[in-house]
């Protein structure tokens, strides 16, 4: 088994892509959650280009890290100027980060072009920075930037680049793909010429300009590479990097020969908490969960045709390619007008009904009527079932609708109040409520409570934590239906439910009353949890 370190550049090369930004704050928490996990690297930014950098490593430094080492960015010294004088020699030293990964220019048209210093003089400087931090006490990894561009340009010089580095005591050599357009077979190659022909270990850092990211750090590794650079869910400047979420899961269940995460006990944590780990970099950059991310996406494992759910029915490997729980994901069946009754029966398994052929059939007859108005299950399970309980009859409301009302208005001055008005009836009592919100939903949702929440108490610990709106038949214009859909929470479930009408306001009340319901029915079902 040959160990493959993970080297994570998410607080540094990730916050470089569109809306990634991170406090510092936030670096804190993901490299805290990587180091748990048994990450072996993780690069904390460029301490020169900012405080923020420059405060993220003085704070690691007073509670250090279990198990991964951290690293600060850097370049090679400027043109014209001693290393020990170079403003970002001096910042990386005072980083107190143990490791330094420096980025040098590794072809020679960057050389000439971008750097405008002679070839002999990009030598220098990468020897003399290399050297400069290693008397400082620094481990030092060497970023070959552009390295297979520069190979295919001018082979001699990218190999004397990196042997320079080396030799000046670079303890790895990783091989850039910068610019994301290089090919799986021609990274392969290159890779296995240099780590037959370097006296240092060998990484890879892939862009993923032409999609291929992965399969190209995957075929490095395949090819000698030791290490492999990139960022949780791909983050990162254009097209993003590769994937360490994918690169762990293929290098650790799909390859064989390979053990990563620190290997043992730690790598099997690690790859377990794979989705969670997604996730909460999403949640902290405050990004959108990519849904049908491989292995960790909220589509990755979720199953929607007929014929598919039947077989998985029998057996899962038919469909899925790895247990979910491997990597800490779940199987979810879907609902839809693309179902077949092997859906509902496995979306029905709860509620004993599995074995009514007649109630399988009206409840697949509903869910295609309820489609072809707009209506979709897939994110609104607390609606689905609502309509499984009322086809069954065992549906009974806890409150009726008799009107309600909704008024914006603005003042003067433009101060904007939105009031609601709801009259219901609950039972033999009759309830007339008014409240003030942010907006017409935050309004009608304050009046039910004001209505239901005396009577139904456990209704308080229920929240609404998002509200998505999205046009049905977008040539109708402003007179176009919209589907409404509402995430609820508790402090033991999510639901989502829906509400379509070609009035907002109506469609949101559809989908409130839906989640207040939910709420009501599951808590009844468990008591001990109300």
């Amino acid at each position: 088994m040959r160990h493959v370190e993970i080297y994570d550049t998410t607080l540094r090369d990730g916050s470089q892509g569109e809306g990634v930004n991170f406090s510092l704050h936030d670096k804190l928490l993901i490299a805290e959650r990587l180091d748990s996990l048994g990450f072996d690297y993780i690069e904390g930014g460029y301490p020169l280009s900012n405080e923020k950098d420059a405060e993220f490593f003085q704070r690691v430094a007073e509670r250090p890290l279990e198990h991964a080492r951290v690293c600060a960015f850097g370049m090679t010294r400027r043109r014209g100027m001693k290393a020990e004088d170079d403003p970002g020699m001096k910042a990386l030293i005072a980083s107190r980060a143990p490791v330094v990964t420096i980025v040098g220019k590794t072809s020679d048209f960057h050389v000439r072009e971008v750097l405008s210093v002679s070839l002999e003089e990009n030598l220098a400087m990468i020897g003399d920075t290399i050297r400069c931090l290693c008397a400082a006490g620094r481990e030092v990894i060497y970023d070959a930037e552009h390295f297979f561009d520069g190979s295919k340009l001018n082979d001699a010089y990218a190999m004397q680049t990196i042997k320079t580095a080396v030799a000046a005591g670079a303890k790895m050599v990783v091989l850039c793909d910068t610019n994301g357009g290089s090919m799986p077979e021609y990274v392969a190659a290159r890779t296995r010429e240099v780590v037959a022909a370097l006296d240092a270990p060998v990484g890879i850092h892939c862009h993923n300009d032409c999609d291929l990211a992965t399969a190209n750090s995957l075929a490095a590794v395949d090819a000698g590479a030791s290490q492999v650079q990139g960022t949780i869910n791909g983050v990162g400047e254009r097209c993003g990097n590769a994937d360490l979420i994918a690169v762990i899961a293929n290098l650790a269940l799909k390859k064989q020969g390979y053990r990563v995460l620190n290997g043992g006990d730690a790598e099997h944590r690690g790859v377990a908490h794979l989705t969670e780990l997604s996730r909460f970099v999403y949640e902290t950059a405050n990004l959108n969960l990519r849904i049908n991310q491989p292995f960790v996406g909220q589509s990755a494992f979720a199953h929607k045709g007929g014929m598919h759910v039947h077989a998985i029915n029998k057996a899962t490997s038919s469909y899925e390619h790895i247990d979910p729980s491997a990597v800490g994901n779940e199987r979810r069946i879907l609902v839809s007008e693309l179902s077949g009754r092997s859906n509902i029966i496995a979306l029905t398994t709860k509620y004993d009904v599995q074995h009514d052929r007649a109630l399988m059939d009206k409840i697949l007859e509903q869910v295609v009527e309820l489609e072809n108005r707009g209506y979709q299950f897939e994110a609104a399970q607390g609606s689905f079932d609502l309509l499984v309980q009322r086809a069954a009859g065992r549906f009974a409301p806890h409150f009726e609708r008799l009107a309600y009302h909704v008024n914006v208005e603005t003042d003067r001055q433009g101060e904007l109040t939105t009031e609601a008005t709801v009259k219901l009836r609950i039972g033999d009592v009759l309830r007339h409520e008014v409240a003030e919100g942010d907006g017409p939903v935050n309004a009608l949702d304050a009046a039910l409570r004001k209505a239901l929440t005396d009577l139904f108490p456990n209704l308080g610990s229920m929240q609404l934590v998002d509200y998505k709106v999205r046009v049905i038949n977008s040539n109708e214009g402003t007179a176009a239906g919209v589907r409404v859909v509402i995430e609820s929470r508790d402090q033991h479930d999510a639901w989502g439910t829906i509400g379509v009408s070609t009035n907002i306001i109506e469609a949101s009340w559809a989908a409130l009353v839906d989640s207040f319901e939910y709420k009501l029915h599951k808590d009844e079902t468990a008591p001990g949890r109300a």
